[in-house]
């Protein structure tokens, strides 16, 4: 709304300063600001709200050390992330940007999934919460309506680049400028490590002749409908211990506001090389304020936490990054900058199916880790919350360099 606001001001009264709302880093700044305020101060106040609905936390005994101390403890804290995120979005943003209604859409559907999950837990005495079933096809009903959005809006296009054959009289130190195609609707995404790095969805049913790439959504989206999924459930996952689940996912962000960024600027994809997508840039405010919002929240929920995100944060969280990677057509770098969540998720896969696979062979089960998800293994083994937290944010840290890295290393 401020966008506007400036945006009139400047083309009517010629206001100095006004123009500065037209760049997408200044409004990224103030998001991530706002977001920061918000979440600290607000973020106080809906604490003790909580705290005088008894929305306290009902801890499962799993005889893991400090356990006892975190009953009572506020859950749904998820509503801090929200609020933080959306409130610098809606005043600084763009908001007839496909990309970012999308992420708005993201975050409040998500978000009503974790809070009617949150809620039956506490106000209906149901240990189990939401059903499974109904939370996955929350999940598949997003991943339909954002594989729907980049199939099929006209405004969610990339550009390729030209490639023109090489003057083989002219010196190997000169370089031409890169060529764009018109922008054009394709299911590309983005190959980590390899020089020609962009994959055409369609070349996975071109087997079955040209007409038959029309029915390419048959495929894209239910590839979107996973990662949504798969993502969403591994922020889940990995909200068990104080600040592990905000932590990891502000580092995951950050990452992809770089790549949202240089994504969506002519100037900086061309640089670097990479697949110029269009608009895809005003996502940063989004992202930057997304950020700010989890280290806000941050602030209470590190150890010992004053605050736990619930259902109603880590589905959100995990909606968010799984987008945004769609997004930015970097879905396939998600088990790298996503790693942690990978490493949840596959703790708990592999723990259930080993111990079935054991009962069955062996009439009894048996176990590869103490306990899953990964972080209560090493919990088990001893090491305090806050260590386990530390380690995990610097091996988030090193796969997002990495992810980084994909940039230019090929």
């Amino acid at each position: 709304m401020l966008y506007y606001l400036f945006e009139y001001l400047e083309r009517t009264y010629d206001i100095p300063g006004a123009g500065l709302f037209g760049f997408i880093t200044f409004r990224a700044a103030l998001a991530v600001i706002l977001s920061l305020i918000i979440a600290t101060f607000f973020g106080k106040k809906i604490i003790r709200f909580l705290q005088r609905k008894q929305m306290g936390e009902e801890i499962r005994e799993l005889g893991l050390e400090g356990q006892s101390e975190k009953a009572g403890t506020p859950t749904m804290g998820g509503i801090i992330i929200i609020l933080a995120t959306l409130v610098p979005v809606l005043l600084l943003a763009k908001l007839e940007n496909i990309y970012v209604i999308m992420l708005i859409v993201t975050t409040i559907w998500m978000g009503m999934i974790g809070f009617i999950d949150d809620y039956l837990k506490k106000f209906r005495n149901d240990k189990a919460g939401l059903p499974g079933k109904f939370k996955i096809i929350g999940q598949v009903g997003l991943g339909i309506f954002v594989g729907a959005i980049m199939y099929m809006h006209p405004d969610v296009t990339v550009k390729r680049e030209k490639i023109n054959p090489v003057n083989t009289t002219e010196s190997v130190m000169q370089t031409s400028p890169r060529e764009f195609y018109p922008e054009e609707k394709t299911p590309l995404t983005t190959i980590p490590f390899v020089k020609k790095n962009e994959f055409n969805y369609e070349s996975l049913i071109a087997w079955a002749g040209e007409d038959a790439k029309e029915y390419i959504w048959l495929i894209f989206i239910p590839i979107v409908i996973f990662i949504i999924t798969a993502v969403s459930n591994g922020a889940n996952l990995t909200d068990g211990i104080d600040g592990l689940a905000a932590g990891t996912s502000a580092i995951i962000a950050i990452t992809l506001a770089l790549f949202a960024w240089v994504s969506g600027n002519l100037i900086f994809s061309d640089y670097l090389n990479i697949m110029y997508i269009p608009n895809t840039g005003e996502m940063t405010i989004f992202i930057t304020a997304f950020v700010g919002a989890l280290i806000g929240f941050l602030w209470y929920n590190a150890y010992p936490a004053q605050v736990f995100m619930g259902d109603t944060g880590s589905l959100t969280i995990g909606g968010i990054i799984a987008v945004i990677a769609v997004a930015v057509r970097k879905e396939l770098l998600i088990p790298i900058l996503c790693g942690i969540f990978l490493m949840e998720n596959l703790s708990v896969v592999m723990q259930v199916s080993w111990f079935k696979y054991t009962k069955k062979k062996y009439g009894e089960g048996r176990r590869i880790f103490r306990m899953s998800p990964l972080h209560h293994h090493y919990q088990v083994k001893g090491f305090h919350e806050s260590k386990i937290v530390t380690r995990f944010w610097i091996v988030g840290i090193f796969l997002a360099i990495i992810t980084i890295v994909t940039l230019k290393v090929r």
